[in-house]
């Protein structure tokens, strides 16, 4: 008896889905140099987390048609405890140059930064989008 409560436990625990990791979601870019900004979601792609343009906005900050809208601006994003998160990639379609990345939660904001060939840019905050 003690086996099979053990096995149901253990049957039990490995059906409960895992918590969200908290930065997924939605998130509002920062705007670029003409004002313009998107909409990211954030969402698992294995161990580590991913984003993709989900919708692009104008500088009057109505959607706008884009070609960069459905494409990954995040990946490969790990986890690393308290908040932040390392070793990814971010791609800014401004300047289509691609970043060695890495972000921190800071509640409903997430700061974005990252470098390329020694070049680093502040990809400013984004907020969490309700």
């Amino acid at each position: 008896m003690r086996h099979f409560l053990v096995a149901l436990g253990l049957a039990a625990a490995l059906a409960t889905p895992g918590a969200a990791d908290p930065v997924e979601g939605l998130w509002q870019t920062r705007p670029d140099d003409d004002g313009n900004f998107g909409h990211v979601r954030i969402t698992p792609c294995g161990a580590k987390l991913c984003g993709t343009l989900v919708t692009a906005f104008g500088p009057d900050r109505k959607p706008v048609e884009s070609d960069t809208v459905g494409k990954r601006i995040v990946w490969d994003m790990e986890p690393l405890g308290d908040g932040r998160y390392g070793n990814g990639k971010v791609w800014a379609p401004d300047r289509d140059k691609t970043y060695n990345s890495k972000m921190e939660l800071e509640g409903n904001r997430l700061a974005v930064s990252g470098c390329v060939l020694g070049i680093c840019r502040d990809g400013g905050k984004w907020l969490r989008v309700k």
